[in-house]
């Protein structure tokens, strides 16, 4: 699953914010948020924005912001963006377990729309 894969990515840029050597930080940091970012895009970019509706819409949005505060993150080596994302991509990423799984037909809809109203 794609959420998995920005999921660990960003847990390896989380571990880079606590080396100590600035070169290997640095790295760290950058190169996995990019990677995350990365998969972000592709998920954004396969959102069809006419079938969609406003649950695209919403998605889109949501991808957006997560883009923009992990980008603030590598800008300014602060963790805290890559927090924020981890801890909301993790609630959208089960929530579709959740609904592949078959337990839930309006997990998906709800998360996205409490994350909308908390960001």
């Amino acid at each position: 699953m794609l959420f998995d894969g920005a999921l660990r990515f960003l847990d390896k840029a989380l571990v880079g914010f606590d080396l100590d050597d600035p070169l290997d930080s640095n790295l760290a940091i950058n190169n996995n948020i990019l990677k995350a970012q990365e998969i972000l895009r592709e998920l954004n970019m396969s959102l069809n924005m006419e079938k969609g509706g406003e649950f695209a819409n919403t998605m889109r949005r949501l991808y957006n912001y997560y883009d923009l505060q992990l980008s603030q993150s590598n800008l300014r080596k602060d963790p805290s963006g890559v927090e924020l994302v981890i801890r909301l991509l993790s609630i959208i990423r089960g929530a579709w377990a959740e609904m592949l799984t078959g337990n839930s037909h309006n997990t998906v809809d709800l998360q996205v729309e409490h994350q909308l109203q908390a960001a």
